[in-house]
């Protein structure tokens, strides 16, 4: 992943020797092995805490958006939103869903990030070392793609659970309530009928997460840091991962919102289908709350990467550096 930092690669281990990442110039001293299962481990580790602990503290807007998606007459916009929750439901509305977000989100960044890693590896593998480099944003695209179809099969139950609590008033304040009234409703279906169009929204999401934010780093560190990547500190260098994941995520919020409206409305109404949903909302309507959403996404997305950086910092695992030609090339 081209996050900050260089790689601090194994001790005598040379350029082509590491996996997955075969264009990379420069390494230092590491931890753990590129590629061996710990460091898979450890960054899926990363991904828990940096998706569950973001997604958990944005909560309250997070609930302010939804119930703007699927009662617009009532929630009218992101003030007015907060001020009839306050109202209904006190300050500690406001904080409704917490639990199934920080379970289903904190399980999703562990296959979000550590099978993007493991798919990165895998097709790096594949196409070699000349054409990783020249197709590298096709690969990025892919890998995230591929890593956030299993992501989105862990996270579907809990995030079911979380907009029903949000939406639906008076159906349960605690995910220990909430999860087994659901279950004797509509059994299993009630927390897997949102994983399509949770692929629609996340997909698109997740591969421009990665492929917009890699890209987006190379650009940074060419056209605006006034020097070399290898010159710059360790704070420099997660200023630069802040920053391209706060653009980065500015463009995940805007692709991936209206199939983020019907997810909030199917997982609100039962028996509805994704397709009745999108045919009632229209047009116009799956864009309700798209300002809340690319406030909130272009935080979390920024943050989810300063935090998933900091981790590889903490271990010591191995960071690439700005992709570069192979020496052939060259």
């Amino acid at each position: 992943m081209c996050d900050a930092g260089g790689y601090r690669a194994l001790r005598g281990r040379s350029a082509g020797q590491l996996k997955g990442r075969p264009w990379a110039a420069a390494f230092e001293e590491s931890s753990y092995e590129y590629g061996s299962t710990k460091y898979l481990l450890l960054c899926g580790l990363g991904g828990m805490l940096s998706c569950g602990l973001t997604h958990t503290a944005i909560v309250p807007l997070d609930l302010v958006k939804c119930r703007m998606q699927v009662d617009p007459s009532k929630y009218k916009g992101i003030l007015s939103g907060f001020g009839v929750t306050l109202r209904d439901d006190g300050l500690s509305g406001l904080a409704r869903g917490w639990a199934p977000t920080f379970l289903g989100y904190s399980m999703q960044g562990l296959f979000k990030f550590g099978l993007y890693e493991v798919f990165k590896i895998r097709y790096t593998e594949l196409l070699g070392q000349k054409k990783a480099y020249e197709w590298r944003t096709g690969l990025y695209l892919a890998a995230s793609a591929s890593a956030e179809f299993f992501a989105d099969v862990a996270l579907a139950p809990m995030e079911a659970v979380k907009v029903r609590m949000q939406t639906q008033q008076g159906y349960a304040r605690t995910l220990r309530a909430a999860a087994p009234k659901m279950y004797g409703e509509e059994g299993l279906w009630a927390f897997y009928k949102g994983v399509a169009p949770l692929w629609m929204r996340q997909i698109p999401y997740t591969m421009m997460k990665f492929a917009c934010f890699e890209r987006t780093v190379e650009a940074l560190y060419k056209y605006v840091v006034p020097k070399p990547q290898s010159q710059c500190t360790k704070s420099e260098q997660l200023a630069v991962t802040f920053v391209a994941g706060y653009i980065a995520g500015v463009f995940c919020a805007v692709v991936s919102h209206p199939a983020d409206s019907v997810v909030s409305v199917l997982n609100k109404e039962k028996g509805s289908t994704a397709f009745q949903v999108l045919r009632r909302l229209g047009f116009k309507g799956v864009w309700k709350g798209l300002f809340a959403r690319i406030i909130m996404i272009g935080t979390l997305t920024a943050l989810q990467w300063f935090i998933y950086d900091s981790v590889k910092v903490y271990f010591k695992l191995p960071r690439p550096p700005v992709p570069q030609a192979p020496k052939s090339r060259k």
